[in-house]
């Protein structure tokens, strides 16, 4: 079985570089071909392909901008794998990430998979808060970091493999972003194929961004959950709607605390000490466990008041969702 890798990017060689180093490390002793897809970019990484190319069988596309989603099936087209693997830009991939996707592939064959992510030591403070507050069992239940337990995983397009035969059933990526790899998914589930957790198989995911930006990316998560709910209502879960009454019972817990009833204001307080504890005995740090605090908050907030929006305009109201949020589709 060939793998074939597909890797889009966008104005980011840096991580490029990073994340082809961490490939040429790999302990896999199969052939594997990389695909880079540059996306538009304006700041190319052509030159830190060519840094790599001794070390790695590589392609180089460039293509005019229409999002990840269709940059990703781009690479799938381009590629002469079986097997496609397609991770971020912002990723570094373990030694023995493609030996563990190998083994698990051959015991039991599935025609997609996701993997968990994890954070470096030498990642920032706050990147190890965001990771936290992304893959904790305590905020998202896991998922992401690898202790799902619901009966179908849906594989995040970070770290997700998919087969040639899933992909030209599917036609691979829509042009939703983010909610393309749900949606893809789903769609992948709608035609009889499987998708499955493989916990050993991670990467570390970098996530360069900063506050104001990880607020805007889990807004758009929020908003995009309940139009993959209009699409597809047999797939709706209560728990989509954690985040946005996570908030509103903040808020009422002030209105009660006025009125001196404090009970319910007194149970967020055991629950954010608690992520604090676990954050701090986790990453070994007073620091990180505070900062977990703020990316905790600001992931609920952020998710919960776009998936509230959304809700109201594509459930309530009923609005086309290229309408009503315009910044989530990309023309292709």
């Amino acid at each position: 079985m060939l793998f074939s890798l597909i890797i889009p990017v966008y104005n980011r060689p840096d991580e490029v570089d990073e994340l082809l180093e961490s490939l040429s490390q790999q302990d896999y002793t199969e052939n594997f071909e990389v695909v880079i897809v540059e996306d538009g970019s304006s700041l190319r990484c052509d030159d830190v392909v060519r840094k790599y190319a001794g070390k790695l069988h590589l392609s180089y596309c460039y293509k005019e901008n229409s999002g990840p989603g269709d940059s990703r099936n781009y690479g799938m087209k381009k590629a002469n794998g079986d097997y496609f693997i397609i991770f971020d830009s912002d990723c570094i991939i373990p030694k023995q990430y493609l030996s563990e996707v190998d083994l698990e592939l051959k015991r039991n064959y599935v025609d997609c998979f996701g993997g968990p992510d994890k954070a470096l030591d030498s990642f920032s403070d706050i990147q190890k808060a965001i990771n936290f507050s992304m893959t904790s069992f305590l905020t998202t239940g896991g998922i992401r970091g690898g202790s799902e337990k619901i009966d179908k995983f849906q594989p995040r397009s970070f770290n997700m493999g998919l087969s040639r035969k899933a992909f030209e059933a599917s036609n691979g990526f829509g042009n939703i972003h983010p909610g393309e790899d749900p949606d893809l998914s789903i769609r992948l589930w709608n035609l009889g194929f499987e998708t499955k957790l493989f916990p050993k198989a991670f990467v570390y995911h970098k996530r360069r961004i900063d506050w104001d930006k990880f607020s805007i990316q889990v807004n758009k998560f929020g908003k995009a959950r309940p139009i993959l709910n209009s699409w597809y209502p047999q797939y709706n879960k209560l728990t989509f709607f954690f985040p946005t009454v996570f908030i509103i019972g903040f808020f009422f817990s002030i209105v009660l605390l006025l009125l001196n009833q404090d009970v319910l204001l007194k149970l967020y307080f055991i629950y954010f000490l608690v992520l604090f504890l676990v954050s701090t005995f986790q990453n070994k740090s007073f620091k990180i466990g505070y900062l977990s605090l703020i990316a905790v908050w600001k992931q609920f907030y952020g998710y919960g008041m776009g998936f509230l929006k959304s809700y109201i305009k594509v459930i309530l109201m009923k609005q086309k969702p290229q309408e009503a949020f315009p910044e989530l589709f990309f023309k292709i």
